[in-house]
């Protein structure tokens, strides 16, 4: 599986982003997605899942009620809306594929390329 994310940039504080990845998936396997990110001097951490169905979600204690994530399986896209962002939330952002929904980087089975989230107070 490739994950491709993008929506990425600058914003300041208060202020709102989108992001989302593509999945390239075999047809015969269900995955559910993710999204976690990488401060610089601190290790990677969950933001969010969401299961293949889409019923099910989980989010960081530090993210709820500002993100959500979404999925349309129709477009192999994963989608992660931002609001009322804060400079703590600057970070490298990656979508990650598993079998189920995980909240550690273990399980993890296919990470993409990160997209930069800089949030300016």
């Amino acid at each position: 599986v490739q994950l491709q994310a993008s929506g990425g940039g600058l914003v300041q504080a208060g202020g709102s982003l989108r992001l989302s990845c593509a999945a390239s998936a075999r047809t015969d396997q269900t995955y559910a997605l993710g999204w976690y990110r990488q401060a610089p001097g601190k290790e990677r951490e969950f933001v969010a899942a969401i299961t293949w169905s889409g019923t099910r979600t989980d989010y960081a204690d530090s993210v709820k009620g500002r993100f959500t994530i979404s999925r349309d399986n129709a477009k192999n896209t994963v989608y992660l809306q931002m609001n009322s962002l804060k400079p703590e939330d600057t970070a490298i952002y990656y979508c990650a594929a598993s079998y189920v929904v995980v909240t550690t980087t273990r399980g993890i089975k296919y990470w993409g390329k990160g997209t930069q989230v800089t949030v300016s107070s």
